[in-house]
């Protein structure tokens, strides 16, 4: 059973606020927020939730929210004043992290209507990178993203479509999880394309950002698979695109030194053809597919343009770009976009091919940082450049996990001028089938301390507050199948997750036994027996069923009963298999038995 801590002391969360109150007093951190609580009503929020929800496992978190993600309490803007609304609640997403105990203290700023990566689409003011201020931060989620950089909140919501909960994260240098489509509910954001919209998160660590994405995702709808995986294999494969275009030199140096990493820690390369993923990238604004941005808001952008006298929305605060694009959406009909759909699943399928017999894929966040005027001198191309990387992945059906990786010495534009030659975040992506959600975290965090597969516990996808809504069955092991020994990879391979270290009541003998490899036998309950250490793991049903189904003689499943009190499936012996064999139950548990530290003592 996972139990949680509060992520901070009240003490600490008030110690936390004073500190971003007092940053935000001395930089308006880049125009990242659109409104924001009072110092006073901030801490005043932090003492609710601690009364509230004492033991919440995001109690004492301080967080913001995209502006087109409804916070009961702020006005709704989607980054357009015309626009705005106070909703009566929360968004789903938002309710179960405050039911969690996460403070929110403010709205950010956002593209307009999420149609942007580049953070300087909105009538709020462009939303400049934390650290070098000439810089686009990324969008659309800008604000988010750099109120995380910036270290003013400990996570923050986004949305991503083409890319919004991703390019932010690369050029900021944090974390940014786009989950499966479908696995956050979208109820209570404003649509950008409905079909392909997700909510994100954004945090400075993995494990903060998995913290707030495991609460969310017991929000979803969509039902998981029966035979999911919830953690990476033992060697995952993982794709390499061969060309990338876009890249500089010094940021294609970058890439390939986050592949070797990942080589390093023990994951398999395989080179892979992206071009396919990057044709059905284009699709998204280049097809009828763009129409559903026309369905979510067109009526209200051709309704503002037209009451403003000619002057394209300017009194609503419509941002001209957005505007033109959302109007544009309009010229498709419903065929249209059928035929677009039919297409995309060729594109779709010809791009998966490509993926055969690997795990995930590797690919550049972003291929540049560049500066806010080069937008402003090309506003379409350059943010369409923004997202070569990421277009393709909700079409796709895929899910990600957005990591820094290094610093580099330019922005990768070497026509931005003085500016191109400051450092700059470069960060990669790690891209996984739909509910592969497990796997890509798993080695998404061989960037984040893990120093190989076999160290990444359980993910979010079983981990979060209510968990996502995946049936899992709880297992526990006592041999050769615990990490670091001879048989865990039998787990992995069936994409289950390790939970904690477990202990069974004071009613069970473990024995060893004679097979190859070495494996104990463990029986009970009896009285007069010991605690036996163990390892708690999760499988899907399907993989318990195919675990069952491997498993050698004298080996077999069983009802044990932990020291916490529940009774679980573990590995168990058949009572005959420990005639004549060693009783080890005095060392408490296979692993201390077979420590070399403890060889002299065995008999």
């Amino acid at each position: 059973m996972t139990t949680f801590r509060t992520f901070r002391t009240q003490d600490d969360a008030h110690r936390a606020l004073d500190g971003a109150y007092r940053a935000l007093a001395e930089d308006d951190a880049s125009n990242a927020f659109i409104s924001l609580l009072s110092h006073q009503d901030a801490r005043d929020a932090v003492d609710t939730a601690f009364r509230e929800v004492p033991d919440g496992r995001l109690t004492g978190m301080i967080i913001a929210v995209k502006d087109n993600i409804d916070v009961a309490g702020f006005d709704t803007t989607a980054a357009c004043p015309g626009y705005a609304y106070r909703p009566a609640q929360d968004a789903a997403c938002v309710a179960a992290l405050r039911a969690s105990g996460a403070v929110v203290i403010g709205k950010t700023n956002l593209d307009q209507f999420a149609t942007g990566l580049v953070g300087t689409r909105s009538p709020y003011g462009a939303v400049s990178d934390a650290a070098v201020p000439e810089r686009i931060s990324g969008g659309s989620s800008s604000g988010s993203a750099v109120a995380v950089a910036a270290r003013i909140v400990d996570a923050a919501l986004g949305t991503d479509t083409a890319g919004s909960g991703r390019v932010p994260a690369g050029l900021q240098g944090i974390v940014g999880i786009k989950a499966t489509v479908g696995v956050v509910s979208t109820e209570g954001v404003v649509p950008a394309c409905a079909s392909y919209d997700c909510v994100t998160v954004f945090a400075g660590s993995s494990a903060d950002a998995e913290a707030v994405m495991g609460v969310m995702a017991s929000t979803g709808s969509r039902e998981w698979p029966s035979d999911v995986r919830f953690t990476a294999p033992t060697t995952p494969v993982v794709g390499a695109p061969a060309d990338l275009p876009g890249l500089s030199a010094s940021w294609r140096e970058a890439f390939d030194g986050a592949v070797e990493h990942l080589r390093a820690t023990g994951c398999e390369i395989r080179i892979i053809d992206l071009a396919p993923a990057l044709e059905a990238a284009r699709m998204l604004y280049d097809s009828a597919l763009v129409a559903e941005r026309a369905e979510a808001v067109g009526e209200f952008v051709e309704a503002a343009s037209a009451d403003d006298g000619g002057n394209r929305g300017a009194g609503a605060g419509l941002d001209p770009t957005v505007a033109s694009i959302v109007t544009g959406a309009t010229q498709w009909n419903g065929a249209d976009v059928l035929r677009a759909r039919r297409l995309l699943a060729e594109r779709g399928r010809a791009a998966m091919q490509e993926w055969d017999g690997v795990d995930v894929v590797v690919v550049p966040t972003a291929p540049f940082h560049p500066t806010i005027a080069a937008v402003e001198a090309d506003p379409v191309g350059v943010n369409s450049a923004m997202g070569t990387y990421t277009n393709f992945c909700n079409l796709l059906d895929l899910c990600g996990v957005a990591v820094p990786w290094t610093t580099v010495d330019d922005s990768g534009r070497p026509e931005d001028g003085e500016s191109a030659r400051l450092p700059a975040n470069f960060g990669v992506t790690i891209l996984g089938r739909a509910f592969e959600d497990g796997v890509v975290g798993g080695v998404a965090s061989l960037f984040g301390g893990a120093a190989c597969p076999e160290d990444v516990s359980t993910s979010w996808t079983v981990s979060g507050g209510d968990g996502a809504n995946v049936n899992a069955v709880p297992v526990v092991v006592f041999g050769a199948h615990l990490r670091g020994q001879p048989l865990n990879w039998e787990l992995r391979a069936l994409g289950a997750a390790f939970v904690g270290d477990v202990e069974t009541t004071a009613d069970y003998h473990l024995y060893a036994l004679d097979t190859v490899p070495p494996k104990p036998g463990l029986t009970g309950p009896v009285e007069g027996g010991h605690r036996i250490l163990g390892e708690e793991w999760l499988i899907t049903p399907t993989g318990l069923g195919r675990f069952l189904a491997g498993l050698p003689a004298p080996m077999a499943l069983g009802r044990v009963t932990l020291s916490d009190g529940r009774q679980v499936t573990g590995f168990t012996c058949q009572p005959a298999a420990v005639e004549g064999a060693q009783d080890i139950s005095r060392f408490g548990g296979w692993r201390e038995y077979v420590s070399p530290a403890r060889s002299g003592g065995r008999s």
